[in-house]
């Protein structure tokens, strides 16, 4: 009997310890619910004062933002109806007011074949534009308001002669519809080329890791006091995403063009009236230079005797140097004779039949 009363008694001690946790269990969560409940709004912890870095971000973006546009075009073909252009739009890019008589910079590629332009500037109603002039062989086009607001605010402009790898940048533009968006990052290399539908390649381009998206294009990459140096443009994305890797087209290089296009409609091309060959077809070849392919008849060198590849496919002229600087690629080519300027005369170094030789030809604006 001993023994059942000793039994009995340790289940009823196990049942009252049961008890005494699930009341604890069942105690807490009311403890938790009902009495820790926050049914009023929390109190504000106030915020330390913004880091350094981030309140460089604000303040370049308060500065350059106001100066930022949202260009909607609507394509040749396409109806419209007036005072709808922004849902009607079937391109969509981004660009900066450039002074208070309402020009606006952008892409070519961003107006390319567009009826019609309009600009939002500063979260502001829809104006329209027209396009003053495009410079293609860089992917720059200057746009002008039609009724420009008194309030403008050009943006600042800084230079890329004198920018390094790893310094601050940040883009602002309107990826993916989303208007006035800031991205930051560093300038990752410099002094990369870039081809354009041209055929040309763009020399010295700045290459970021600053997020530029579709819709970016034409937007203002700035340093860390709000310049602008450089013209957001394209980037390399294998999965049609952001990858890391940014291109912007130099400030100087834009600082060059937009003042002539403004002036004139248009912007001289440096040249001198060749084609040549791809530079991966002339890697294949092993030639030492750039290998010319055709020669434009009346051109300048034409008149100075150059040649292109014949009718029986014999390798044409390979030019090597223009005023004694070694030339690799078309961008070396172009960035010479831009250098050299419209009407001067430069002297080439050609390999024609395995025998060099100095040729004089005339800078001529190819652009006409």
């Amino acid at each position: 009997m001993a023994g059942v009363q000793t039994g009995d008694r340790f289940w009823r001690i196990i049942a009252v310890l049961a008890l005494v946790v699930a009341g604890l269990f069942v105690g807490e969560r009311y403890f938790r619910v009902y009495l820790l409940s926050a049914d009023q709004p929390r109190a504000v912890e106030p915020r330390p004062d913004l880091t350094a870095v981030e309140q460089l971000a604000a303040q370049v973006y308060a500065k350059t933002a106001p100066s930022v546009a949202y260009i909607f075009t609507r394509q040749s073909g396409v109806p419209g109806l007036p005072g709808r252009m922004q849902q009607e739009a079937t391109g969509t890019g981004s660009g900066f007011v450039w002074d208070r008589a309402g020009h606006i910079v952008t892409n070519a590629h961003v107006v390319e074949g567009a009826a019609e332009v309009g600009v939002v500037i500063d979260q502001g109603d829809v104006l329209p534009a027209r396009v003053v002039g495009v410079a293609p062989w860089v992917d720059l086009a200057v746009l002008r308001l039609v009724n420009p607001p008194a309030n403008l605010q050009p943006i600042t402009v800084g230079t890329s002669s004198d920018l390094v790898v790893g310094q601050l940048v940040f883009a602002i533009g309107n990826p993916f519809g989303l208007s006035r968006t800031l991205t930051s990052g560093i300038i990752s290399a410099l002094e990369r080329t870039l081809p354009t539908e041209t055929g040309r390649e763009i020399a010295g381009v700045i290459q970021t890791d600053a997020a530029i998206n579709p819709g970016n294009s034409g937007g203002p990459l700035v340093d860390s006091a709000g310049r602008l140096i450089g013209v957001n443009t394209a980037i390399i994305a294998p999965s049609g995403a952001f990858a890391g890797v940014g291109f912007a087209i130099p400030v100087d290089t834009v600082n060059r063009i937009v003042p002539e296009i403004i002036r004139t409609g248009r912007a001289p091309l440096p040249g001198i009236g060749v084609r040549v060959i791809p530079a991966e077809m002339t890697a294949r070849l092993g030639a030492p230079g750039v290998v010319v392919q055709g020669v434009a008849r009346g051109s300048a060198a034409d008149r100075a005797g150059i040649r292109g590849i014949d009718e029986l496919g014999r390798l044409g002229d390979i030019l090597v140097a223009v005023n004694g600087q070694r030339i690799n690629e078309l961008s070396d080519l172009t960035r010479e004779l831009e250098k050299a300027g419209i009407g001067n005369t430069v002297k080439l170094t050609v390999i024609r039949d395995g025998r060099e030789r100095e040729v004089e030809v005339e800078v001529q604006d190819i652009n006409r």
